[in-house]
C-alpha cells in the first residue's frame, strides 16, 4: 500500500487552503491514500466557526471530487457545526470513488499548555475504524495521541494501520513528545502508524505557533521509516503488511495481554 504524507501549510482562508490541498493531492496521485493534517480546512482560531460546514458541504465535496478524479483515497481534518454552537474537529475519510467512508470527531480536546480547545470545539464520543484503500484504518487526531487506550481500542476493532492527523502546538519539548508518542503507539500495538502534522507556523504567528512538521511513517517495530522534517512537502511511502506479520510472530505482545486482570 502506498500512502502520501501531505505536510502542507495551513492558513486562515479556507479557499486558499483547499487550493493547497488539491495541489498536494495532484502530486500524491500515485498513492493509494493521501493523508492531510488536522484542521487543514482552516487554521485553529475564531475563523473555525465561520468555516465549519456539514460533511456534504462544498469544501469536502470539492475534495471528494478530486479524490475520485485522481483515484486516491483521502483522510483530512475539517470542522463541522455542532448543535451547541461550537464545532466538531473531524477527520473525514473519502474513498477512491469520492464517497465518504467514515468520519471521526476528535474525542480528547487540547485543554493543556495554555490552550482551551473545548471553548470552541465539542468532543466526539466514538472511536472510528474505516475501510479505505484496501486497509482497515484507525483514525486519531492530535491530542488523542497522548491517550494509548484509544489506539488500543482501534487495534482491537481490527485496525491494521493507525493514522494520526495533527496541528501539533509548538513549545518546550513538544517536538520530542510528538516523535516519542507516535513511535510508542506503533510499538505497543505492533502496527504501522502514519502521522501527518501541518507545516510549522513562524514563531510569531498570531494566536500561537502551530505545527512542528516531522510527519512520520513508523513500522510495527517502532522504526521511523520516513521523517519529513520541518519543511512543507509531500512524500509517497510504502507500507508492507509482511512486516506486521513478522513482528507479531516475533513479538506477540497483543496475545500476551491479561484482560482478566485489566479489562
Amino acid at each position: 500500500m502506498r500512502i502520501a504524507l501531505c505536510q502542507i501549510p495551513v492558513g486562515d482562508d479556507p479557499k486558499e487552503n483547499l487550493e493547497h490541498v488539491l495541489e498536494a493531492l495532484a502530486v500524491a496521485s500515485e498513492a493509494d491514500l493521501a493523508i492531510f493534517p488536522e484542521a487543514v480546512q482552516v487554521r485553529f482560531g475564531r475563523a473555525m466557526a465561520a468555516a465549519a460546514e456539514p460533511l456534504d458541504g462544498p469544501w469536502v465535496s470539492t475534495l471528494a471530487e478530486a479524490a475520485r478524479r485522481h483515484r486516491t483515497a483521502v483522510i483530512a481534518g475539517v470542522f463541522e457545526p455542532a448543535p451547541d454552537g461550537r464545532v466538531y474537529n473531524t477527520a473525514v475519510a473519502i474513498d477512491t470513488d469520492g464517497r465518504r467512508a467514515g468520519a471521526y470527531r476528535k474525542i480528547h480536546l487540547f485543554d493543556a499548555f495554555g490552550f482551551r480547545e473545548s471553548e470552541l470545539i465539542a468532543p466526539g464520543d466514538t472511536p472510528v475504524v474505516v475501510e479505505l484503500a484496501g486497509a482497515r484504518i484507525g483514525l486519531i487526531t492530535c491530542y488523542d495521541l497522548r491517550f494509548p487506550e484509544l489506539a488500543r481500542a482501534l487495534v482491537d476493532r481490527g485496525a491494521d494501520l493507525l493514522t494520526v492527523i495533527a496541528s501539533w502546538a509548538q513549545g518546550n519539548f513538544k517536538e520530542e513528545h510528538w516523535v516519542t508518542l507516535v513511535r510508542a503507539r506503533a510499538i505497543e500495538n505492533t502496527v504501522w502508524t502514519a502521522a501527518v502534522d501541518k507545516a510549522p507556523d513562524p514563531p510569531q504567528a498570531p494566536g500561537g505557533a502551530i505545527g512542528v512538521g516531522r510527519s512520520l511513517l513508523v513500522d510495527p517495530m517502532g522504526t521511523v521509516q520516513t521523517d519529513l522534517g520541518p519543511f512543507p512537502g509531500v512524500r509517497v511511502v510504502e507500507i508492507d503488511d509482511v512486516v506486521t506479520e513478522h513482528v507479531r510472530k516475533t513479538l506477540p505482545a497483543l496475545e500476551h495481554r491479561r484482560p482478566d486482570l485489566f479489562g
